[in-house]
């Protein structure tokens, strides 16, 4: 059995948005505060994340990480990688043995991590730079991160700008998709919980939807569905809940579920 956590939820501005006073960044419930979108897996005594975003940090002393094994990396946005430093902690909290983390990417995201993070990568490093094994994958073959198999999924985020997506056994993770071509759908066949992203209700220029998203889980057709990475746009967790398909939910940050 794993356990799969939503770290954050929201989309690059996060809810509550900087100076925003809608009714969704004032709101009181907590299901309404989304952090950046990332997620968590613990299988096979293995604890993977996908994605650091700016609020890696956050969401590790939230959930009480003492030790991580992998970071899977979707694509190259900040609000997904701009956490990464901040490794530096399990690198270093066994001192002085030091455990390098080791995070996968494609070749283009691995590209902008050795550039963005450059000192992390340098010939010689000053003491105290995050220690980082880094593993190019390619999206046409599934790989291991210890005794888990993991199958890329591949899609467009906008023009040119690949995104990737991962199926662990029955479960499946979607984050900034626009676009998904039917050879990569049909790796998702027989998942049990699919988790995809959806914006907002209206439609968007690099994000899917609500309703292109359902559209995905309809062909789908998991047990359970969940939507992340949300906007304010996305309007009242209560509210918007009561809008979606039975088997559809709208996902918020803590959640947790068995697959």
């Amino acid at each position: 059995m794993a356990i799969f956590t939503f770290l954050g939820t929201g989309t690059s501005q996060g809810v509550p948005v900087i100076g925003c006073r809608c009714e969704v960044c004032t709101s009181t419930d907590r299901r309404d505060n989304r952090l950046r979108t990332s997620a968590m897996v613990e299988a096979e005594g293995q604890r993977i994340v996908i994605d650091a975003g700016p609020d890696f940090r956050q969401q590790m002393l939230r959930e009480g990480v003492a030790e991580l094994d992998a970071i899977l990396f979707t694509h190259h946005h900040k609000d997904h990688t701009g956490g990464l430093d901040d490794v530096r902690a399990f690198n270093f909290n066994h001192y002085p043995r030091i455990r390098p983390m080791h995070i996968y990417a494609t070749a283009t995201t691995a590209s902008y991590l050795r550039k963005d993070y450059d000192y992390a990568f340098a010939e010689q490093k000053y003491i105290g730079a995050p220690e980082l094994r880094l593993h190019e994958i390619d999206t046409e073959q599934q790989f291991k991160v210890g005794d888990i198999e993991i199958t890329p999924i591949r899609g467009t985020h906008a023009p040119n700008i690949e995104v990737v997506g991962f199926r662990i056994g029955a479960m499946a993770y979607l984050t900034d998709f626009k676009t998904i071509e039917p050879s990569e759908v049909d790796k998702l066949r027989g998942v049990e919980h699919l988790v995809v992203n959806a914006l907002r209700f209206e439609p968007h220029h690099s994000h899917f939807n609500v309703e292109e998203a359902v559209a995905l889980v309809r062909e789908i057709a998991p047990t359970k569905a969940y939507l992340t990475h949300s906007s304010h746009r996305m309007g009242l967790y209560s509210e918007a809940e009561k809008l979606l398909p039975e088997g559809v939910m709208l996902a918020y940050d803590g959640l947790k579920f068995e697959f």
